[in-house]
């Protein structure tokens, strides 16, 4: 009787390793016939036998799922994560082939990545890019590029996710480029890689071998993460992540100027204002700089050095539009104090005597801001403001000829922005 049971149960054992070859089989034939739904459905069948598999069948159907999911490329972005969760069960077999197997879903998703940037569905590249760094880790310039297409649609929480992880890894994106000079242009190329370069050294068509290395991209990161944080309203962390970016690279101008626009979203001009005279100093002949710190001189009722600032702006680009433009307002916002002064005046000798006084100093200052205006209008014909103040100025000078002049003008500049 005992000997009829381990004749039974072998025969049993035998039987159901027959049905899981079977299956696998089943799966192999669809998966070589490019039938990849097959496969799947072969494989949901062979899954019900996976617990009595041992470790080589076991390893083979993981391989095969992964195989089937991956479809030759055309799964999607779940179909790779089923795919990549198979492979990562396989204990011991199949290392070439995974290897192989990998490279192509990374190659697939670099295909799709890119055929969706150039199409600008940056959302969706980003998507393939991320998966790409999923398959290949050791690759981080996948994950650089999928932080850098959605911080272009603005999903700040995934792009921010990934530069966190970019810090993290120390990516700096830094890359050796081989390089040589063209014998006939005497232009520098740049080459895909050191052999093709020694190639063109060889047969003479280049000259002078070098190599350079390309900027860090910490910098970028670092400034990314901080504009995301100042998007979030987290300027605690903005400011801590500047301030590693400065560390980083403390002679770009670029840095700190990122550092100062987020103290100006914070509100803190005053700390705006120190970054700029910084960086006037590290970027002297930068007239955007002079001017803003006239913007800020000017907030602050430190007319005299705004006037500094704007004419240092001046002296830099003398078509610095802007510039002109706040001159004259300067000049004009002294009005404010003599008109209320004029309003306040009663009717006697003496008040009439000092009325008569603040006119022409209003009508002086008038004057003062007339050749800004012009020159801005000078500068930009189309300039709607400045001809309207220049219109009203003249008008309240009684100078007739040219406020009709002036009138003309804003009518046809109301005319065509209609």
């Amino acid at each position: 009787m005992k000997k009829q049971i381990i004749i039974a149960l072998t025969l049993a054992i035998c039987s159901f390793s027959f049905a899981q070859k079977k299956e696998l089989k089943a799966v192999e034939k669809a998966i070589k016939g490019t039938n990849y739904s097959e496969a799947k459905a072969a494989l949901a069948q062979a899954e019900a036998l996976l617990d009595a598999m041992d470790e080589k069948t076991k390893d083979k159907y993981y391989y095969l799922k992964a195989q089937a999911f991956y479809s030759g490329g055309a799964g999607s972005l779940k179909d790779y994560d089923i795919a990549l969760e198979s492979l990562s069960n396989v204990q011991s077999l199949y290392t070439n082939e995974i290897t192989e197997l990998k490279q192509g879903m990374t190659n697939a998703l670099l295909t799709k990545g890119n055929k969706a940037y150039e199409g600008k569905d940056f959302s969706k590249a980003s998507k393939y890019f991320e998966k790409a760094y999923g398959v290949s880790k050791k690759d981080t310039v996948y994950l650089y590029y999928a932080a850098a297409t959605a911080v272009n649609v603005q999903e700040f929480d995934r792009a921010l996710k990934f530069y966190e992880e970019l810090k993290k890894v120390g990516y700096t994106g830094i890359t050796t480029e081989y390089c040589a000079i063209d014998v006939t242009t005497q232009k520098e190329e740049i080459f895909p890689n050191k052999q093709m370069r020694d190639i063109s050294i060889k047969t003479k068509t280049h000259k002078d071998p070098f190599e350079k290395n390309t900027d860090s991209k910490k910098p970028e990161i670092v400034k990314n993460v901080a504009l995301i944080y100042v998007s979030q309203g987290n300027n605690e962390k903005a400011i801590e992540a500047m301030k590693d970016a400065r560390a980083e690279t403390p002679d770009d101008v670029n840095l700190l100027l990122t550092e100062a626009n987020i103290y100006f979203k914070m509100g803190n001009t005053e700390k705006f204002k120190s970054l700029l005279e910084e960086a006037t100093k590290m970027d002297p002949k930068n007239p955007e700089l002079q001017y803003n710190l006239g913007v800020i001189s000017a907030d602050s009722g430190e007319d005299a050095q705004a006037r500094a600032y704007y004419e240092k702006a001046i002296e830099l680009d003398p078509n610095y539009i802007n510039a002109y433009i706040n001159l004259s307002a300067l000049i004009l916002g002294k009005e404010e104090s003599i008109i209320k002064e004029m309003n306040g005046l009663g009717t006697s000798a003496a008040d009439d005597r000092r009325y008569e006084e603040l006119r022409e100093e209003r009508q002086a200052i008038y004057r003062k801001a007339v050749p800004y205006l012009s020159k801005a209008l000078s500068i930009d014909p189309e300039s709607i403001s400045a001809a309207k103040t220049l219109m009203n100025i003249y008008s309240i000078l009684g100078e007739t000829d040219k406020y009709k002049e002036m009138k003309e003008v804003v009518e046809a500049l109301e005319a065509s922005a209609n």
